[in-house]
């Protein structure tokens, strides 16, 4: 009946027993910023386009007055 000799010792066996895995917590915010690292590439890329398009259509002054 192991069952009765875990009852209590909750400190004692988080100490010993999870002492060198990473907390779900821990390991949750590791994933966001590594997700977070992942995507700012592509939406860098994203408003440097949209940066790009917003500034020939102020120079040229939309696209039906476009002149070649």
């Amino acid at each position: 009946m192991a069952f009765f000799g875990l009852i209590g010792n909750d400190r004692q066996m988080a100490g010993s027993t999870y002492s060198k895995r990473e907390s779900a917590s821990d390991k949750a915010s590791r994933k966001r910023r590594e997700n977070h690292r992942r995507t700012l590439t592509a939406t860098a890329r994203q408003g440097q386009a949209w940066e790009d398009g917003e500034r020939q259509r102020q120079d040229h002054g939309g696209r039906r007055s476009w002149r070649r």
